[in-house]
């Protein structure tokens, strides 16, 4: 069966949009603005939930502040959870530059008394899940693949907060693969953490993240200098990350998945190009429908029904024509980055390959930062997490402890193709 994505979630059904709630926050949002308006409504993502994702008063200008919170049920695949506590806080549109926004997310505690000085946190960033607001992990839950690998955190002692990221729940689009929006949600949600646990949790703070979400994390640690300072991180574990460095030693060329239009509708075509519907196919437009109201079940469901083979399907203008108009929302500057980092790739993942990931890792060593890239055999895309999770534990443990890693930069090697996937090892569908 061909894959459409490289992990999917059944959508949960679709929810009512609430026009007169939206109209409301758009006024909320252009009042409080201090550059162009954030775009809203349904052809934003934009859905009613649940009151406690829409904030009608000031959002504070002061990032990660705490709104709101609420307990959650908590998930099945999550015991080592005690609680799970729903959350909103303020963070900045990084996109639009239109100023405060609020921002949800989920924070879980773990089992039993906080040790002696608090938990340390771990600051997760979720793979791709869709851009309408009912594709939220905060409201649809945790995908098992992703609530299975949370938990083994939980057992091993970590509290984990989740961002939604930014127009994901909240207000206006979801910049899909924009990494200084994702990176910015990771960043306040550690704030918001804070403020919801304070005598709870130590302050030292591991980041990650998956896919798009390694990515995002990898987006925190390069603005951790710049916009969070004040926080105790102290190392970041990415699994397949999708980020690009056009500055890198490695040239390779742009990626184009199927997953790309989903940027086309939410902040990757520049400012004054032409509408979306303009760029789009007949199957394209059917696609953006769908995703603007589903979750990449969803689409992957529409995409096979019109047999879309590949992202020229989509288009109703060529690549090269389409090339000009893209905002590179993945591509990221060498930058020096504080903490150490552990990049882990499964060496059969085939919707990021190994040779784009080893970029992503000989770029950040030719920025010189402390580098441990991981290629591990028989794992996919979605294996790579758990298949990674024995090193990310050690990674963890001398981070917390002040230890120094060990760094392979001096050892890189290119992979090669992608090899052959174990069929047994948990959750290793690519």
């Amino acid at each position: 069966m061909m894959r459409i994505f490289g992990i999917f979630q059944a959508a949960p059904a679709i929810v009512r949009f609430g026009l007169g709630a939206i109209a409301a926050l758009c006024l909320v949002v252009a009042a409080q603005a201090k550059g162009p308006a954030l775009p809203v409504g349904p052809d934003a993502g934009d859905m009613e939930l649940s009151p406690f994702y829409r904030w009608s008063g000031p959002v504070p200008n002061t990032p990660g502040t705490l709104l709101r919170q609420e307990a959650v049920a908590r998930q099945e695949d999550m015991p080592a959870a005690s609680a799970a506590i729903r959350i909103l806080y303020s963070s900045r549109d990084e996109r639009w530059n239109s100023g405060a926004i609020p921002v949800s997310g989920t924070l879980f505690l773990p089992a039993g008394e906080p040790p002696a000085g608090g938990w340390p946190l771990l600051a997760w960033a979720h793979g791709t899940l869709g851009i309408a607001d009912s594709c939220a992990p905060s409201w649809a839950g945790f995908r098992r693949r992703d609530a299975s690998y949370l938990n083994r955190w939980l057992a091993q002692g970590f509290a984990v907060v989740a961002t939604d990221y930014q127009g994901l729940g909240g207000p206006g689009p979801h910049p899909y693969s924009y990494w200084q929006a994702e990176g910015r949600s990771v960043l306040d949600s550690i704030r918001a953490a804070q403020a919801v646990a304070p005598g709870a949790l130590s302050g030292r703070t591991l980041l990650a993240g998956q896919s798009q979400g390694g990515g995002a994390a990898l987006g925190a640690a390069t603005l951790a200098d710049t916009h969070a300072r004040d926080l105790d991180i102290r190392g970041a574990v990415i699994t397949g990350p999708n980020s690009t460095f056009p500055e890198g030693p490695i040239a390779l060329p742009r990626r184009n998945s199927l997953t790309m239009f989903l940027g086309f509708a939410t902040g990757a075509l520049k400012d004054g190009a032409p509408p979306i519907e303009d760029i789009l196919s007949a199957k394209g437009r059917a696609l953006l429908g769908v995703a603007r109201q589903g979750c990449t079940g969803d689409i992957a469901r529409k995409a096979r029904e019109f047999e879309v083979g590949s992202f020229e399907d989509l288009l109703a203008i060529s690549p090269q024509e389409l090339a000009p108009l893209r905002v590179p929302t993945t591509d990221m500057p060498l930058s020096s980055i504080r903490f150490p980092l552990l990049i882990a790739t499964g060496k059969a993942d085939r919707t990021i390959t190994p040779m784009e990931q080893y970029a992503v890792a000989a770029a950040l060593c030719a920025a010189g930062n402390e580098v441990t890239w991981r290629l591990l055999e028989g794992m996919g895309h979605d294996g790579a997490m758990h298949g990674s999770l024995d090193e990310a534990f050690a990674f963890a443990s001398a981070r917390l402890e002040g230890r120094a890693v060990s760094a392979n930069c001096a050892d890189l090697q290119p992979p090669g193709p992608p090899g052959e996937r174990d069929p047994l090892a948990p959750f290793n569908d690519d």
